[in-house]
């Protein structure tokens, strides 16, 4: 129909964007203060990016990706994450030449076919920050703990943080003889996905939003049990790092998250009022996925969080700033004569940056007075019959009602003077 969205997506009103313009400004000043540059990718990309990036066993490209082939006959997928693309841009160009470590953030649209819900479209917005070329744990560190301040600056409460190593492709064939072992009985009671999964990708079972599948994998080995020195060595700092920042965490050992790009460090805010959707922030550590998309063995660390989860969090503990009218100058004319003075001096208080309406329909001096009220106007500026025969207009300071004559030679003046004394 032509007068509804498609299902999973929404529109975002007048009265809700301040809401949005709140949120990301929050993000923008807390990137500046830890060096994080913000990055802009294309919304859709080669479809082998994200099916080599993401992982093919994943349910975000079996089952919720957004893919097409354009007319020339090319694969193409509307992004379904964006850490894949932040990749290819820092391969493509070449944001690694000046060495060290390359920080960077983004703010934009993702799109997956996945079942709408409270928090959940298909066309959804997420925040995410990329530390790439550094493999101190404590860049991981620094990953979480911004993701702690944003959710702390942003007045969240309830918010518990879990954390995981997931291994690396040393240690993780070892884990994945041990996740078969425990599951090869089990195997005709999981779900079809997960049956599948267990020959392709094991990890992917722990991951199963199944109760039934969530029930079996009870007391499944630990990988942390199976990690190899290297690995060991980089979750210890990990603790150490957190507890010494004061982050406080818990170890969950099922947490593997839904891509299969990460290796070692995995961790998830959750924001337990939001019950079943609690996961409101979460990334890890995927060394392997720059030279998987062409590059160089690097690296990398971070994060993503849904923009409609963090409102409804904010919106659940009446965290979000109300909307504030805001304009200095409403302007009203009485009678067709007043009409082109006030239109002129609508474009002048335009010049010299101040916020100004008039009423275009004509209506009454009662009708245009609620309208400034409803918009917030600090001063009313009334030209009518009178105020044209005396070449002046009528000043009302809409706090108090007080009102002023002044000379249209002197108007623009004492009317800037005014709203910027």
């Amino acid at each position: 129909m032509l007068t509804t969205v498609p299902r999973g997506t929404k529109d975002i009103l007048p009265e809700n964007v301040h809401e949005w313009q709140y949120l990301e400004n929050k993000i923008r000043e807390l990137c500046l203060l830890y060096g994080f540059n913000e990055i802009r990718t294309p919304m859709f990309e080669h479809t082998e990016l994200f099916m080599r990036g993401i992982g093919e066993t994943t349910d975000v490209v079996e089952k919720e990706m957004y893919t097409f082939l354009d007319r020339g006959g090319r694969s193409i997928t509307l992004r379904p994450e964006n850490t894949a693309s932040a990749v290819r841009s820092y391969l493509q160009n070449k944001l690694y030449a000046d060495g060290g470590i390359t920080k960077l953030f983004y703010i934009g649209s993702m799109f997956r076919y996945d079942k709408p819900q409270a928090g959940r479209y298909r066309e959804f917005h997420q925040f995410g920050i990329e530390a790439i070329g550094e493999q101190s744990s404590l860049i991981d560190a620094e990953v979480i703990s911004l993701g702690a301040a944003l959710l702390k600056d942003l007045g969240l409460n309830d918010v518990l943080l879990k954390i995981n190593s997931v291994g690396c492709p040393k240690c993780r064939p070892v884990y994945r003889e041990k996740l078969q072992s425990f599951f090869k009985d089990k195997l005709t009671e999981l779900c079809n996905d997960c049956q599948s999964r267990y020959e392709r990708n094991p990890l992917r079972i722990l991951d199963c939003k199944n109760p039934h599948c969530k029930e079996l994998a009870e007391g499944a080995p630990k990988i942390t049990d199976c990690l190899c020195e290297e690995c060991a060595d980089h979750f210890d700092k990990l603790q150490d790092s957190l507890t010494n920042l004061g982050i406080d965490y818990i170890l969950d050992s099922h947490l593997v998250r839904g891509l299969d790009y990460y290796t070692k460090t995995a961790f998830e805010f959750k924001y337990l009022p939001l019950g079943a959707q609690s996961a409101i922030l979460g990334g890890g550590r995927y060394d392997g996925l720059i030279e998987e998309c062409g590059g160089n063995p690097t690296p990398a660390v971070g994060f993503a969080t849904g923009l409609e989860r963090v409102l409804l969090a904010l919106e659940t503990q009446k965290l979000l700033p109300p909307k504030n009218a805001y304009c200095d100058v409403f302007i009203i004319a009485m009678g067709k004569k007043a009409e082109q003075p006030a239109f002129k001096l609508l474009q002048q208080l335009h010049d010299k940056k101040l916020s100004a309406l008039m009423d275009y329909a004509g209506r009454s001096m009662k009708a245009q007075m609620k309208q400034a009220n409803k918009n917030g106007a600090k001063y009313a500026v009334i030209i009518g019959d009178d105020e044209l025969a005396n070449e002046s207009a009528t000043v009302r300071n809409m706090t108090d009602s007080a009102q002023t004559t002044v000379p249209f030679a002197s108007l623009i003046d004492k009317i800037t003077f005014e709203v910027n004394k």
